[in-house]
């Protein structure tokens, strides 16, 4: 990662953050009070209405969200809590367990697909969740069976107490949580995407059972290089400053952006609207959102930004400060079992080249995919670029017969 995307991921940290000043926080927030007739087990309703909670949120809030930014979305899904138990089996170490032992869901939406279509799985990244995916479904649901899912503590899933204390178990609560997942639904020899964070945790769950995976697609994936991998410079003269050394010390403190948005309680939705308006910049006029649909996302990030923290906590296990992987996965390229697709937005603060490095020594086919017109959210930011990288991507599942012949995609960039 070079010095100039080190600036941009430290300054972004704390970009929530420096919006309370931005923003004109109105003195009354509203909050939707809307039920939902899914079962959520892994939540529980407050007595007091939302108008009177100081968060005005809850697991039944989220999965309405979730409901209400998913009817934008034509095919039809089914949403469910997948149970994974309360921990792995044999397994002495408290990964995902709190006090209660009690079991853990993922929460999971399947949309309906031709019987013969490829399963694509699809992992989100950090301060992320499944519904991010919004703008894809239906496209990925015409040429395959799609599974997306909340990652264990994020999203609609369950939000146990985080006891991890290690990137080990750390790695363990969300790579051994999805493979109890996986053996809940049955599933093998699946496409499987994963985004940012969700790149990193896909990429290391491949690893542990690559027999499980097909092909592995990293959008935007963080965590191949490593502090000491670059030039940090910079980032040892920024941490002397008094402004890095407070970043620093709140990154080892966990200090999360979503602990802002919760200090904030009922004005916290105010700061996600002012946060997602300036984080996701469409350029094409054919794509800008319109009210209706930022509204409904501003909605749907808040509830699951302000909900019970859990497993945003495995940050600073998982990155030293400047995003930099504690346990880099450049160093584990020699160990690749599963053939590897990388999609990275031109405009991506993530910089493609430690996919670069980390592909001149992996033995199995793998390829860098540029999209033109898009940030690090490149399937916000450019649907139809997006899809014609995975798309291509794909090709060896999609158009077996042909698939050597297809020409590369107009528009977009080879590395």
């Amino acid at each position: 990662m070079s010095s100039r995307n080190s600036r941009r991921w430290a300054s972004s940290f704390v970009k929530m953050a420096e919006a309370i000043g931005k923003s004109n926080i109105e003195a009354t927030a509203t909050s939707t009070s809307t039920s939902t007739s899914t079962s959520t087990k892994s939540g529980s309703r407050s007595l007091w209405p939302s108008v009177l909670r100081w968060i005005p949120t809850s697991n039944i809030h989220i999965i309405a969200a979730e409901k209400r930014l998913l009817s934008l979305v034509k095919t039809p899904y089914v949403q469910e809590q997948v149970n994974i138990g309360s921990g792995p089996p044999g397994s002495k170490v408290a990964w995902f367990r709190s006090a209660s032992n009690e079991p853990r869901f993922i929460n999971t939406v399947t949309f309906d697909s031709k019987d013969d279509a490829p399963t694509l799985v699809l992992v989100h990244g950090y301060g992320a969740s499944q519904g991010f995916f919004y703008r894809n479904f239906d496209a990925l649901a015409s040429r395959f069976k799609v599974i997306a899912i909340d990652q264990l503590g994020w999203g609609g899933s369950s939000r146990p107490d985080f006891t991890c204390r290690s990137t080990e178990e750390t790695e363990a609560w969300f790579i051994d949580s999805f493979e109890e997942w996986r053996r809940a639904k049955n599933l093998t020899d699946f496409i499987l995407l994963g985004h940012s964070f969700g790149g990193y945790v896909a990429a290391k769950y491949s690893l542990k059972h690559p027999e499980h995976v097909k092909h592995l697609i990293l959008v935007g994936s963080a965590g191949f290089s490593s502090e000491t991998d670059a030039k940090s410079e910079w980032l040892t003269r920024f941490r002397a400053t008094w402004k890095g050394a407070v970043l620093n010390h709140l990154w080892e403190s966990n200090f999360t952006p979503q602990k802002v948005v919760r200090g904030l309680g009922p004005w916290g939705p105010n700061l996600v609207k002012t946060y997602t308006s300036n984080r996701f910049k469409i350029t094409s006029p054919s794509d800008v959102m319109n009210q209706e649909e930022s509204q409904l996302l501003t909605d749907y990030v808040y509830h699951t930004l302000a909900a019970k923290a859990s497993g945003e906590l495995c940050l600073k296990y998982i990155f030293s400060f400047g995003a930099f992987a504690r346990q880099p996965l450049l160093q584990r390229a020699s160990e690749w079992k599963v053939p590897t697709s990388f999609i990275y937005g031109t405009d991506d603060w993530m910089s493609y080249t430690g996919a670069q490095k980390a592909r001149e020594n992996m033995p199995v086919p793998s390829e860098i995919i540029r999209v033109p017109q898009a940030g690090h959210f490149v399937f916000i930011e450019n649907v139809p670029g997006f899809h014609s990288a995975l798309f291509y991507a794909c090709r060896k599942f999609l158009s077996p017969d042909n698939c050597e012949d297809l020409p590369f995609p107009d528009g977009l960039i080879s590395a």
